[in-house]
């Protein structure tokens, strides 16, 4: 073999090599949200499988979550993963320093459970910690990283969720990114999910977003959802807060996750499940569900299959939906006029909502299909009032910031039937009315669209201003391209 011809070889050995092991954001995989179930809300650190046989993290339980995704009709509407969270771990490594599965929980190891959902059609998902113990006191990767990384690729791993506990969080730009270079060197696409800017934003240390998004498949900002609507709320009034920072970030391959869905469980009314399921798709959020899969109630396994929202939260443009607009108002006021004046003043940090926000919110994210400089929206109606009373909205498309000559079709996602305008200009008024702590879920598509790919400046909403109480037509006032 000649030298020219045996430079060729290596050249070729390398490309192929490199195009392989790629880097995380170009790895090919999340292109839209990831979908599964994941045990940690509903399950936790359950480890007594003497006297919760069913409920213990074990074998068993993932096993089960697994033909249920299937036997439930959850994987034919998308959900694909099935993610093992804290607690699965021996409590120490082996003699080699591997990290080990608790030998009496999954007796037959990960790389078997591995093989069984991926006979299913699903994939497996797997918690670890940069840190020096997991947050439930299970061995960490301090020190590991490489090793680590090796085994879940050897398990067959798909997805790996890297928490932060018992770490600085001042290092956390070093380590996760020498764990997910080492992820990607192994050779096998793995997802991976990092919880990074969380423990930074907490310690008041700014993360690098562009450095997160160049090494994360989606990424933790903020604190764990718990099951009660005051959680749920907290954490959408979080993302609309610091939508300017954030919602630029997100796209194909590289998403913020406010963490998992709690339908189904025992703390959200049906009406508040039916908000987060619609805040989640607007957000461009990974839906995992974390309930027990066996027992979800027929309204709200609909609420968690629905294939319109989901369709939303999986649109190819991968566009993060943002708030454009918030009021406060209290219920008592008298009059429209009133209502005029206590947004003029509140918008001037004048009035300032006290005690619980009964705020109100429309939030807006571009979907396909798209023509021209025009989008199709879905558009979130959200109510937080406690008060008891349905809010009445009224306002006109134009008014929401969409534009096109040609008009839209209107679809209530969760009751279709229930709109009386299947086709609409931009001046006609859509009249609907939001349940306390819910949610009118609307999808805006263009009438007679053609294509799906666009140059994304065009016309679109801006800010939160707005007039009216109760009853109010709502006149909002914005400028284009908050969204790009």
């Amino acid at each position: 073999m000649s030298l020219k011809v045996f430079r060729v070889l290596i050249f070729l050995i390398l490309l192929v090599s490199s195009i392989k092991r790629g880097t995380c954001l170009n790895n090919g995989l999340a292109l839209t949200p990831p979908m599964g179930w994941l045990s940690w809300q509903r399950y936790r650190c359950n480890v007594d499988c003497t006297t919760y046989p069913d409920e213990c993290i074990s074998e068993k339980l993932y096993r089960k979550m697994g033909e249920l995704m299937v036997s439930e009709g959850y994987h034919a509407k998308g959900y694909q993963y099935i993610i093992i969270d804290d607690c699965w771990l021996a409590k120490e490594r082996d003699k080699d320093g591997k990290m080990q599965a608790d030998p009496d929980r999954f007796p037959n190891g990960i790389k078997s459970l591995a093989d069984f959902l991926h006979k299913k059609g699903l994939k497996l998902g797997i918690y670890g910690n940069y840190g020096t113990e997991t947050c439930a006191g299970y061995p960490g990767m301090m020190g590991h990283v490489q090793q680590d990384a090796k085994s879940f690729s050897e398990w067959e791993v798909d997805y790996v969720k890297i928490d932060g506990c018992n770490s600085d969080p001042a290092c956390m730009d070093r380590g996760y990114t020498e764990f997910g270079r080492y992820l990607n060197y192994s050779g096998r696409p793995i997802v991976y999910s990092c919880s990074w800017p969380a423990y930074q934003e907490e310690e008041g240390i700014a993360p690098n977003y562009t450095a997160i998004m160049n090494t994360c498949n989606l990424w933790r900002n903020y604190q764990d959802v718990q099951d009660s609507f005051q959680s749920v709320k907290s954490i959408i009034k979080y993302y609309g807060e610091q939508q300017d920072i954030y919602a630029k970030f997100a796209g194909p391959g590289h998403w913020n996750d406010p963490d998992m869905l709690v339908i189904g469980n025992f703390g959200l009314s049906l009406e508040q499940s039916k908000l987060q399921m619609a805040m989640w798709a607007i957000l461009a959020a990974p839906l995992m569900m974390s309930v027990d899969l066996g027992n979800v109630k027929k309204e709200f396994k609909e609420i968690l299959q629905n294939e319109a929202i989901i369709a939303v939260n999986q649109d190819p443009l991968g566009i993060q939906g943002r708030r454009i607009y918030k009021s406060c108002q209290p219920a008592f006021l008298p009059s429209i006029e009133a209502g005029f004046l206590w947004n003029q003043l509140s918008a001037n940090g004048i009035m300032r909502c006290q005690g619980t926000e009964n705020t109100v919110e429309v939030w807006a994210k571009p979907i396909a299909p798209v023509d021209g400089n025009y989008y199709s929206y879905a558009l979130a109606f959200v109510s937080f009032r406690t008060d008891g009373v349905p809010y009445a909205f009224s306002a006109t498309l134009e008014d929401l910031g969409l534009y096109s000559p040609k008009g839209y079709i209107i679809q209530d996602l969760y009751e279709p039937n229930d709109i009386g305008f299947p086709v609409v200009g931009v001046e006609t008024a859509i009249n609907i009315k939001v349940n306390p702590t819910g949610v009118v879920f609307l999808r805006a598509k263009l009438q007679n669209a053609k294509c799906s790919k666009k140059n994304p400046k065009s016309e679109h909403p801006k800010n939160q201003t707005s007039t009216g109480n109760q009853t109010t037509v709502h006149k909002f006032q914005f400028s284009p391209d908050i969204f790009v």
